[in-house]
Protein backbone atom coordinates (compact mmCIF):
# COMPACT_ATOMS: atom_id res chain seq x y z
CA UNK A 1 0.00 0.00 0.00
CA UNK A 2 1.23 3.53 -1.11
CA UNK A 3 -1.11 5.83 -0.79
CA UNK A 4 -4.82 6.76 1.61
CA UNK A 5 -6.83 9.46 1.84
CA UNK A 6 -8.01 9.94 5.57
CA UNK A 7 -11.56 11.63 5.18
CA UNK A 8 -12.43 13.59 8.37
CA UNK A 9 -14.39 16.94 7.78
CA UNK A 10 -14.98 18.46 10.67
CA UNK A 11 -14.97 19.86 13.32
CA UNK A 12 -11.86 21.51 14.63
CA UNK A 13 -12.47 18.62 18.34
CA UNK A 14 -12.82 15.86 15.82
CA UNK A 15 -10.18 16.58 13.78
CA UNK A 16 -7.81 16.65 16.63
CA UNK A 17 -9.51 13.62 17.87
CA UNK A 18 -8.59 11.69 14.56
CA UNK A 19 -5.31 13.54 14.47
CA UNK A 20 -3.88 11.89 16.67
CA UNK A 21 -3.36 8.26 14.59
CA UNK A 22 -1.24 9.72 12.68
CA UNK A 23 1.62 9.18 14.47
CA UNK A 24 0.86 5.43 14.93
CA UNK A 25 0.45 4.72 11.28
CA UNK A 26 3.76 6.74 10.03
CA UNK A 27 5.51 4.47 12.35
CA UNK A 28 4.31 1.84 10.76
CA UNK A 29 4.24 2.57 7.51
CA UNK A 30 6.77 5.69 7.10
CA UNK A 31 6.75 5.47 3.32
CA UNK A 32 3.07 5.57 3.15
CA UNK A 33 1.61 8.84 1.28
CA UNK A 34 -1.18 10.09 3.38
CA UNK A 35 -3.90 12.84 2.27
CA UNK A 36 -6.43 14.40 4.72
CA UNK A 37 -9.56 15.63 3.01
CA UNK A 38 -10.93 18.38 5.35
CA UNK A 39 -13.15 21.38 5.29
CA UNK A 40 -11.51 24.50 4.25
CA UNK A 41 -11.84 26.12 7.08
CA UNK A 42 -10.89 23.30 9.39
CA UNK A 43 -7.76 23.07 7.10
CA UNK A 44 -5.11 24.93 9.08
CA UNK A 45 -5.10 22.30 12.15
CA UNK A 46 -3.74 19.75 9.85
CA UNK A 47 -0.96 22.24 8.38
CA UNK A 48 2.44 21.74 9.14
CA UNK A 49 1.96 18.31 10.22
CA UNK A 50 4.74 15.78 8.70
CA UNK A 51 3.01 12.92 9.08
CA UNK A 52 0.17 14.58 6.46
CA UNK A 53 1.36 15.15 2.75
CA UNK A 54 -2.01 16.46 1.37
CA UNK A 55 -4.21 18.64 3.04
CA UNK A 56 -6.91 18.36 0.72
CA UNK A 57 -9.82 20.97 1.08
CA UNK A 58 -13.77 21.05 0.26
CA UNK A 59 -16.16 23.46 1.11
CA UNK A 60 -19.53 21.56 1.46
CA UNK A 61 -21.27 24.07 3.76
CA UNK A 62 -20.61 26.76 0.41
CA UNK A 63 -22.52 23.70 -1.43
CA UNK A 64 -25.34 23.56 0.74
CA UNK A 65 -27.14 27.12 -0.69
CA UNK A 66 -24.85 27.35 -3.91
CA UNK A 67 -26.05 24.91 -6.68
CA UNK A 68 -23.05 25.80 -8.80
CA UNK A 69 -20.66 24.88 -5.38
CA UNK A 70 -21.72 21.41 -5.96
CA UNK A 71 -20.62 21.04 -9.01
CA UNK A 72 -17.02 22.59 -7.73
CA UNK A 73 -16.58 20.19 -4.88
CA UNK A 74 -17.36 17.25 -7.13
CA UNK A 75 -15.02 18.56 -9.79
CA UNK A 76 -12.51 18.80 -6.57
CA UNK A 77 -12.97 15.35 -5.56
CA UNK A 78 -12.77 14.16 -8.78
CA UNK A 79 -9.42 15.66 -9.51
CA UNK A 80 -7.83 14.39 -5.78
CA UNK A 81 -9.51 10.95 -6.98
CA UNK A 82 -6.50 11.09 -9.59
CA UNK A 83 -3.93 10.10 -6.92
CA UNK A 84 -5.45 6.57 -7.40
CA UNK A 85 -6.08 5.59 -3.49
CA UNK A 86 -5.02 2.21 -2.46
CA UNK A 87 -7.67 2.65 0.48
CA UNK A 88 -9.79 5.51 1.54
CA UNK A 89 -11.04 5.49 5.42
CA UNK A 90 -14.19 7.53 6.14
CA UNK A 91 -13.60 8.59 10.12
CA UNK A 92 -16.31 11.07 10.22
CA UNK A 93 -19.19 7.97 9.81
CA UNK A 94 -22.30 10.55 8.16
CA UNK A 95 -23.92 10.20 4.81
CA UNK A 96 -21.76 13.09 3.20
CA UNK A 97 -18.28 12.16 4.50
CA UNK A 98 -19.23 8.93 3.00
CA UNK A 99 -20.16 10.22 -0.31
CA UNK A 100 -17.18 12.25 -0.44
CA UNK A 101 -14.78 9.05 0.17
CA UNK A 102 -16.89 7.69 -2.54
CA UNK A 103 -15.67 9.72 -5.33
CA UNK A 104 -11.94 9.47 -4.29
CA UNK A 105 -12.59 5.51 -5.16
CA UNK A 106 -14.04 1.93 -4.49
CA UNK A 107 -11.85 1.18 -1.71
CA UNK A 108 -13.42 2.50 1.07
CA UNK A 109 -13.00 1.91 4.75
CA UNK A 110 -15.31 3.32 7.56
CA UNK A 111 -17.67 2.11 10.59
CA UNK A 112 -20.28 -0.34 10.31
CA UNK A 113 -24.09 0.50 10.32
CA UNK A 114 -24.36 0.18 14.23
CA UNK A 115 -21.11 2.22 14.94
CA UNK A 116 -22.39 4.99 13.53
CA UNK A 117 -24.98 8.26 14.00
CA UNK A 118 -26.06 7.60 9.97
CA UNK A 119 -26.12 3.61 9.67
CA UNK A 120 -26.62 4.55 5.65
CA UNK A 121 -23.22 5.54 5.31
CA UNK A 122 -21.77 2.17 6.22
CA UNK A 123 -23.29 1.00 2.98
CA UNK A 124 -20.96 2.78 0.80
CA UNK A 125 -18.07 1.02 2.63
CA UNK A 126 -15.73 -1.87 1.13
CA UNK A 127 -14.53 -2.55 4.57
CA UNK A 128 -16.84 -2.22 7.85
CA UNK A 129 -15.18 -1.61 11.37
CA UNK A 130 -17.06 -2.47 14.50
CA UNK A 131 -16.75 0.43 17.43
CA UNK A 132 -19.48 1.02 19.51
CA UNK A 133 -20.74 4.46 19.30
CA UNK A 134 -20.54 5.26 23.12
CA UNK A 135 -17.04 4.25 23.35
CA UNK A 136 -14.43 6.91 23.82
CA UNK A 137 -14.52 8.87 20.86
CA UNK A 138 -10.52 8.83 20.47
CA UNK A 139 -10.54 4.93 20.49
CA UNK A 140 -12.88 4.81 17.94
CA UNK A 141 -10.71 7.03 16.02
CA UNK A 142 -7.74 4.68 16.69
CA UNK A 143 -10.30 1.85 15.47
CA UNK A 144 -11.71 3.02 12.05
CA UNK A 145 -7.73 4.58 10.84
CA UNK A 146 -5.59 1.53 12.40
CA UNK A 147 -7.43 -1.50 12.13
CA UNK A 148 -7.93 -1.26 7.98
CA UNK A 149 -4.40 -0.72 7.99
CA UNK A 150 -3.68 -4.29 9.77
CA UNK A 151 -2.51 -2.94 13.35
CA UNK A 152 -4.19 -1.72 16.28
CA UNK A 153 -3.71 1.33 18.88
CA UNK A 154 -3.56 0.54 22.56
CA UNK A 155 -4.69 3.03 25.54
CA UNK A 156 -1.26 2.78 26.56
CA UNK A 157 -0.42 3.88 22.85
CA UNK A 158 -2.14 7.14 23.01
CA UNK A 159 -1.33 8.35 26.93
CA UNK A 160 2.37 8.39 25.21
CA UNK A 161 1.56 10.41 22.38
CA UNK A 162 3.98 12.80 21.12
CA UNK A 163 2.35 16.29 20.54
CA UNK A 164 1.00 16.64 16.82
CA UNK A 165 -0.25 19.80 15.87
CA UNK A 166 2.20 22.00 14.82
CA UNK A 167 2.43 25.69 13.53
CA UNK A 168 4.66 28.62 11.83
CA UNK A 169 5.92 31.63 13.40
CA UNK A 170 2.78 33.47 13.83
CA UNK A 171 1.94 36.93 12.32
CA UNK A 172 1.01 38.10 15.82
CA UNK A 173 3.42 38.87 18.46
CA UNK A 174 2.08 36.44 21.11
CA UNK A 175 4.68 37.57 23.63
CA UNK A 176 3.06 40.95 24.38
CA UNK A 177 0.43 38.68 26.16
CA UNK A 178 2.59 36.67 28.00
CA UNK A 179 4.04 36.82 31.48
CA UNK A 180 7.12 35.94 32.81
CA UNK A 181 6.09 36.40 36.53
CA UNK A 182 2.81 35.00 36.84
CA UNK A 183 1.52 31.58 34.99
CA UNK A 184 0.12 31.98 31.51
CA UNK A 185 -3.58 30.46 31.57
CA UNK A 186 -6.21 30.68 28.53
CA UNK A 187 -10.07 30.75 29.14
CA UNK A 188 -12.27 29.19 26.16
CA UNK A 189 -15.00 30.68 26.76
CA UNK A 190 -17.04 29.91 23.72
CA UNK A 191 -18.87 26.59 21.72
CA UNK A 192 -20.79 25.77 19.07
CA UNK A 193 -24.20 25.81 21.42
CA UNK A 194 -24.93 27.78 24.74
CA UNK A 195 -25.42 25.17 26.63
CA UNK A 196 -22.34 24.28 26.82
CA UNK A 197 -20.92 27.37 28.07
CA UNK A 198 -19.40 27.75 31.65
CA UNK A 199 -20.88 31.26 32.70
CA UNK A 200 -18.86 34.03 32.20
CA UNK A 201 -19.06 35.40 35.94
CA UNK A 202 -17.27 31.86 37.41
CA UNK A 203 -14.17 32.25 34.82
CA UNK A 204 -14.45 35.22 36.33
CA UNK A 205 -14.18 33.79 40.02
CA UNK A 206 -11.75 31.47 38.91
CA UNK A 207 -9.21 34.30 37.72
CA UNK A 208 -9.86 36.51 40.57
CA UNK A 209 -8.79 33.24 42.81
CA UNK A 210 -5.75 32.26 40.90
CA UNK A 211 -4.10 35.75 40.47
CA UNK A 212 -2.53 34.52 37.02
CA UNK A 213 -2.52 35.89 33.81
CA UNK A 214 -5.59 35.13 32.47
CA UNK A 215 -6.25 35.21 28.61
CA UNK A 216 -9.26 35.09 26.46
CA UNK A 217 -9.68 33.82 23.51
CA UNK A 218 -12.66 34.63 21.52
CA UNK A 219 -14.00 33.29 17.76
CA UNK A 220 -17.04 35.62 17.39
CA UNK A 221 -18.30 39.37 18.20
CA UNK A 222 -21.03 37.90 20.84
CA UNK A 223 -18.03 35.98 22.67
CA UNK A 224 -15.42 38.98 22.03
CA UNK A 225 -18.10 41.24 24.07
CA UNK A 226 -18.38 38.89 26.71
CA UNK A 227 -14.73 39.01 27.18
CA UNK A 228 -14.29 42.59 27.60
CA UNK A 229 -16.92 42.72 30.39
CA UNK A 230 -15.66 39.82 31.76
CA UNK A 231 -11.65 41.91 31.82
CA UNK A 232 -13.66 44.95 33.87
CA UNK A 233 -14.76 42.08 36.32
CA UNK A 234 -10.79 41.17 36.94
CA UNK A 235 -7.57 42.68 36.87
CA UNK A 236 -6.00 39.04 35.88
CA UNK A 237 -8.00 38.80 32.85
CA UNK A 238 -7.06 39.86 29.14
CA UNK A 239 -8.99 40.08 26.14
CA UNK A 240 -6.83 38.78 23.00
CA UNK A 241 -6.83 39.82 19.41
CA UNK A 242 -8.69 37.53 16.83
CA UNK A 243 -6.17 34.51 15.97
CA UNK A 244 -6.53 32.35 13.33
CA UNK A 245 -5.87 28.73 13.87
CA UNK A 246 -1.51 28.76 13.44
CA UNK A 247 -1.65 31.46 16.31
CA UNK A 248 -3.98 29.82 18.11
CA UNK A 249 -1.69 26.39 18.06
CA UNK A 250 1.06 28.59 18.92
CA UNK A 251 -0.13 30.32 21.83
CA UNK A 252 -1.99 27.27 23.06
CA UNK A 253 1.80 25.50 23.17
CA UNK A 254 2.99 28.14 24.99
CA UNK A 255 0.82 28.68 27.94
CA UNK A 256 0.60 26.64 31.81
CA UNK A 257 -2.93 25.71 31.31
CA UNK A 258 -5.72 25.80 29.19
CA UNK A 259 -9.66 26.09 31.10
CA UNK A 260 -12.35 25.78 29.20
CA UNK A 261 -15.75 24.43 27.43
CA UNK A 262 -16.33 21.12 25.20
CA UNK A 263 -14.88 22.51 22.19
CA UNK A 264 -12.58 22.27 19.64
CA UNK A 265 -9.55 24.79 20.94
CA UNK A 266 -9.66 22.90 24.60
CA UNK A 267 -9.25 20.01 22.87
CA UNK A 268 -6.01 21.41 21.25
CA UNK A 269 -4.54 21.72 24.59
CA UNK A 270 -4.53 17.80 24.51
CA UNK A 271 -3.35 17.64 21.19
CA UNK A 272 -0.28 19.75 21.87
CA UNK A 273 0.20 18.07 25.48
CA UNK A 274 -0.27 21.02 27.42
CA UNK A 275 -2.29 21.12 30.47
CA UNK A 276 -6.01 21.29 30.52
CA UNK A 277 -9.16 21.19 32.46
CA UNK A 278 -12.48 20.66 30.28
CA UNK A 279 -15.39 21.48 31.80
CA UNK A 280 -18.79 18.91 30.44
CA UNK A 281 -22.19 19.42 31.17
CA UNK A 282 -24.56 17.98 27.93
CA UNK A 283 -21.83 16.28 25.65
CA UNK A 284 -19.91 12.84 27.08
CA UNK A 285 -16.79 13.17 28.99
CA UNK A 286 -15.77 10.00 26.46
CA UNK A 287 -15.11 12.33 23.87
CA UNK A 288 -11.63 12.38 25.62
CA UNK A 289 -8.38 11.12 27.62
CA UNK A 290 -7.47 12.45 30.99
CA UNK A 291 -3.94 12.45 31.61
CA UNK A 292 -1.52 13.51 34.73
CA UNK A 293 -2.00 16.99 32.42
CA UNK A 294 -5.38 16.99 31.18
CA UNK A 295 -8.28 16.66 33.52
CA UNK A 296 -11.72 16.94 33.29
CA UNK A 297 -14.95 18.39 35.64
CA UNK A 298 -18.40 17.01 34.47
CA UNK A 299 -21.77 18.41 35.65
CA UNK A 300 -24.47 15.95 37.27
CA UNK A 301 -26.09 15.44 34.25
CA UNK A 302 -26.40 11.65 32.39
CA UNK A 303 -25.67 12.37 28.89
CA UNK A 304 -27.26 9.80 25.95
CA UNK A 305 -24.01 9.86 23.61
CA UNK A 306 -26.36 9.36 20.32
CA UNK A 307 -29.14 12.06 21.41
CA UNK A 308 -27.56 14.94 23.00
CA UNK A 309 -29.52 17.35 25.16
CA UNK A 310 -28.90 20.95 23.59
CA UNK A 311 -31.08 22.24 26.42
CA UNK A 312 -28.94 20.45 29.37
CA UNK A 313 -26.71 23.31 30.64
CA UNK A 314 -25.39 21.54 34.18
CA UNK A 315 -22.43 22.89 33.05
CA UNK A 316 -23.39 25.99 35.00
CA UNK A 317 -23.24 23.42 38.16
CA UNK A 318 -19.68 22.61 38.22
CA UNK A 319 -18.42 25.02 41.29
CA UNK A 320 -16.08 27.37 40.65
CA UNK A 321 -13.73 25.77 43.60
CA UNK A 322 -13.76 22.70 42.05
CA UNK A 323 -11.76 24.21 38.92
CA UNK A 324 -9.64 26.60 41.37
CA UNK A 325 -8.48 23.39 43.25
CA UNK A 326 -7.76 21.18 40.26
CA UNK A 327 -6.12 24.05 38.57
CA UNK A 328 -3.93 25.02 41.23
CA UNK A 329 -2.90 21.22 41.13
CA UNK A 330 -1.73 21.74 37.48
CA UNK A 331 -0.04 25.06 38.45
CA UNK A 332 2.02 23.98 41.26
CA UNK A 333 0.73 26.75 42.93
Amino acid sequence: MKKIAIVKLSALGDIVHAMVVLQFIKARFPKLQIDWIVEERFAEVLRHNPDVTNVLTVNLKAAKTNKRAIFQEHKALKTYAKQDYDLIIDAQGLLKSAVVARLLGKNIAGFDSLSIREPIASYLYSHKIACAYDENTIDRNAAVLARPLGFSISQEDILAKKAFLFFSPPTIDLNKFLRNDLKNMVFVIGSTWASRNYPAAKFVEVANALKQNSLIIWGNETERLAAENMATQSSFIHVLPALDLNALKALLSQVDLVIGNDTGPTHFAWGLNTPSITLFGCTPVSRVYQTDINKVLKSPSVVNPRKLNKLDDSVREIKPEQIIQLASSLLHL
